[in-house]
């Protein structure tokens, strides 16, 4: 018997397989199951053209068993097996696919759906074993054929005996180091989490010995204080469900079955708030099963929250994580994927076709887009939850990207309103403005009562318009990506031309302004750079001081960037609004003009501190603000 070599490419294919490839060495278990599942379609395939050839479909298994002793661990099939010359073509030149050939073989059937596409994955056995035998017979073949391997030293082929036909993978482990466990590929756990990891769609059964606990019959003559006896026997069980539940028909499905799927795979205690099932035939075939969680994930918002579904090929786990198939807007979604079009490079964990990947991502994108809105439409309680834990996540997605997601997502928001209790989409808003309402009004505060008592918004309220209350920190960056709600701009209540001025109303403004001169000088220069400017307000109605800010940067914004980590040096330029026809700036004029500057300054910096209050800002140093307000009262 003569050992032979590996091709020279082979053996550094091996090496690089075996220490880089992989990630982690548990998937070896996926593709030897793979394989086998591989060889019994194989035989099912050729039992529906040749005659000669005779299956019973339920005999059809995969059985994996660990032997501690010995310290092997084997996957047994009995599918169609191999000839010598086909060990020595797919086993004896790695990358050489048997199911791949055989595929382009019979390309023309579609209902053939094979699993491996590179014959690499059977290597991946020497990540846990130090030799690798291969005992297979093929059908309608007597001889059989043993393919032994310690590794890229070489291999050899010999003639051997096996009952039927099919194929054993015997694997014989490593011996443990302190950072690698191989013994614990011998645990049945181990192996039965394994299985039901990556494998459990497979769709023939994976059986396996493990040992159960039951209680034994109660003896016919047994006493009355008889007390049950428990046993611990063997028994062989099938390990894998084989049928997906997303190939099954929505009909077929009662939601119980769907919620608990869901919780189980996604390890959530509460049952989803909406399932969502889909499918593809076409360009790219897929299957898609999705759910909507009913609560924010607890590290949701943090760095280590990792989004992706669950990628598939033929019910074999491909990837738990494929961030490629949803768009960070619905990064909240969980679910899984599965498609036979997946053509894998040397591993199964790297897409050869990403193109693929797009095309599934943007159906699935529009088709979450269309499950959203229709649970905004048909059911608003229960959108108004979603909404209440993921709305976040759509407003920042509107801001990301310079806005590509905002039109995917604009009929999606919701915004608190002056139109009443609840919240209110875009649309909704701008059906319910009053007649002639010029913009599209907003204001920013902590809450919806805040936003209602700004003194900013009484002038717009008075005229019958309506406002929308933007009380989350991204909610103005909104605003500006999106520019109009139906057609009608957005305007800030705190713009000086949020409402349109006459000639004579522009005239009169100018006029005050000039004789508020002085005071306004006055204040500025008290105040120095604490503000960019003092101005006479035009949108103050009955309150007697605000705050507003010039520029791109609102007050609002201001808030939200000092709360970041590392607090952002964003400021905006601060605007003291008076109104000239106040109690308040009469005393503050009375003062100056009376000569008393120590008063008048007191007044200016009250004004000031109170302005900040009201924005929500915090003030200076409120100890000498209470100070002054004590001294005033003296």
């Amino acid at each position: 018997m003569s050992k032979k070599q590996f091709k020279a490419e082979s053996k550094r294919l091996m090496d690089l397989m075996i220490h880089s490839i992989y990630t982690h060495r548990e998937i070896f278990l996926r593709e030897i199951l793979s394989n086998a599942s591989d060889a019994i379609d194989k035989l099912a395939y050729l039992s529906l053209t040749d005659d000669s050839v005779k299956v019973k479909r339920g005999d059809l298994k995969i059985t994996v068993t660990p032997d501690k002793e010995k310290r092997t661990l084997t996957v047994s099939d009995n599918g169609i097996g191999m000839t010598a010359q086909e060990l020595e073509q797919n086993l004896g030149t790695i990358a050489r696919s048997g199911s791949l050939q055989f595929k382009g073989e019979m390309e023309a059937d579609k209902a053939a759906d094979i699993i491996g596409q590179f014959g690499v994955g059977f290597y991946s056995a020497f990540m846990v074993a130090d030799k690798v035998t291969v005992l297979t017979r093929r059908q309608g073949e007597e001889q059989a054929w043993q393919w032994q391997s310690e590794g890229a030293d070489g291999y050899t082929v010999t003639p051997a005996q096996r009952d039927g036909v099919g194929t054993d993978v015997i694997m014989h482990l490593k011996p443990d180091t302190e950072e690698d466990k191989y013994s614990q590929y011998l645990e049945t756990d181990t192996l039965r989490e394994l299985i039901r990891k990556y494998s459990d769609y497979i769709r023939h059964p994976i059986r396996m010995t493990v040992e159960v606990h039951r209680q034994k019959e109660k003896p016919e003559n047994a006493p009355e204080d008889y007390q049950p006896e428990w046993e611990t026997v063997s028994e062989e069980q099938t390990i894998n469900s084989m049928v997906p539940l997303w190939q099954r028909p929505r009909s077929k499905v009662k939601q119980e079955e769907y919620d608990r799927f869901y919780q189980d795979k996604f390890l959530d205690w509460q049952a989803p708030l909406a399932t969502i099932t889909t499918s593809s035939e076409g360009t790219v075939t897929f299957k898609a099963l999705l759910f909507i969680p009913a609560a924010t994930p607890y590290d949701f918002y943090t760095r280590e929250y990792e989004k992706g579904l669950q990628l598939y090929s033929s019910g074999v786990l491909i990837m738990d994580k494929c961030a490629d198939l949803l768009p960070d807007c619905f990064r909240f979604v969980k679910g899984v994927v599965d498609s036979p079009d997946f053509s894998l490079n040397i591993s199964r964990e790297m897409l050869q076709h990403t193109g693929q990947l797009k095309i599934i991502a943007n159906a699935l994108e529009k088709k979450i887009k269309n499950e959203l809105a229709k649970l905004l439409k048909d059911d608003q309680e229960k959108y108004n939850k979603f909404y209440a834990a993921f709305g976040r996540q759509l407003k920042y997605s509107v801001v990301d990207q310079y806005g590509a997601k905002k039109e995917l997502l604009r009929d999606l928001l919701l915004f608190p309103s002056s139109q009443g209790e609840g919240l209110v989409t875009l649309k909704e808003y701008a059906q319910g403005m009053a007649e002639g309402q010029p913009f599209a009004y907003y204001v920013a505060a902590d809450s919806v009562a805040q936003a209602a008592r700004l003194p900013q918004v009484e002038r717009i309220t008075d005229q019958g318009y309506s406002i929308l209350y933007l009380t989350d920190e991204v909610d103005e960056f909104v605003i500006q990506a999106l520019g109009d709600a139906e057609g009608k701009t957005f305007k800030s209540v705190s713009d000086p031309d949020a409402l349109p001025e006459s000639d004579e109303e522009k005239a009169r403004q100018e006029e005050q302004e000039e004789q508020a001169k002085p005071v306004l000088d006055f204040v500025k220069e008290r105040l120095g750079d604490k503000v960019s400017a003092v101005r006479v307000s035009k949108i103050l109605k009955s309150d007697p001081v605000c705050m507003t800010a010039d520029g791109p940067v609102s007050l609002e914004m201001e808030k939200y960037f000092s709360r970041l980590e590392g607090g952002m040096p964003m400021r905006a330029q601060r605007v003291l609004e008076l109104n000239a026809a106040s109690a308040p700036y009469a005393a503050l004029k009375a003062a100056l003009d009376a000569g008393d500057r120590d008063k008048a300054g007191k007044y200016a910096e009250i004004l000031y501190q109170q302005a900040l209050l009201i924005a929500g800002l915090p003030i200076d140093d409120p100890a000498e603000y209470t100070r002054l307000v004590c001294s005033l009262m003296q």
